[in-house]
């Protein structure tokens, strides 16, 4: 079972203006949800989507039921007040998913994931960021056939500002480690359900610290 949660963040909050410039923070905030609960084999994704309205949505894929009662205590304004929500919505919203009942081989769903696609150099075993189109794509579809689990059939790339935390700004700017945060939104179709359903709880690629490698799905 796999837990997803949506939480409508409050664009005014001194500690969400805080996390959205520093993603590591945000981190340590989703990691309070699952104090004492985590095993070894957890992992928690994260991902902030910010549309153009401006009110930034957080999204939590967990395998253990998260404990949100910090977010939500009284005086506490970290998630947007109900009373700003279209009617009927919920702050926040928290489900249960089976994905071995949902997903199939064969199947085509829409996905978006937010990413940081790098290479590794031979020479130095250094990891680097890819910059240009046709390599994220290349990058992605890659790990989206691992083990034979998914094809890409279509993909919209959209490059993103490179993302730092005060864990990595270290006093030498040449030591400093940095994150190319890439957008990928499109069609993919599942092969191996088992393979994908790993790599789906799992995430995507490196930095998932810094809200990398969820990737969510919706109907075709």
């Amino acid at each position: 079972m796999t837990y997803l949660t949506r939480l409508i963040l409050n664009p005014r909050s001194k500690q969400v203006r805080n996390e959205l410039a520093d993603p590591y923070e945000m981190h340590r905030t989703v990691m309070k949800a699952f104090a004492g609960n985590l095993q070894d084999d957890e992992r928690v994704l994260f991902r902030v989507d910010v549309p153009r309205t401006g009110i930034p949505t957080l999204l939590v894929q967990s395998k253990y039921e998260p404990n949100w009662a910090e977010l939500t205590k009284a005086r506490k304004n970290y998630l947007l007040d109900e009373s700003y929500l279209p009617f009927g919505e919920e702050n926040l919203a928290l489900k249960e998913i089976d994905f071995s009942q949902k997903l199939h081989a064969g199947q085509r769903l829409a996905f978006r994931l937010r990413a940081n696609p790098i290479k590794r150099i031979k020479e130095t075993r250094k990891r680097v960021g890819l910059y240009k189109e046709e390599e994220q794509l290349a990058w992605l579809k890659r790990k989206l056939n691992y083990e034979n689990s998914a094809q890409l059939l279509s993909a919209r790339v959209v490059n993103e500002s490179d993302q730092h935390g005060k864990l990595f700004k270290e006093k030498d700017k040449k030591k400093r480690m940095k994150f190319h945060a890439v957008l990928f939104e499109g069609i993919l179709e599942i092969t191996n359900q088992a393979e994908f359903q790993k790599m789906l709880e799992a995430g995507i690629g490196p930095g998932k610290g810094l809200g990398f490698g969820l990737l969510s799905l919706a109907p075709a």
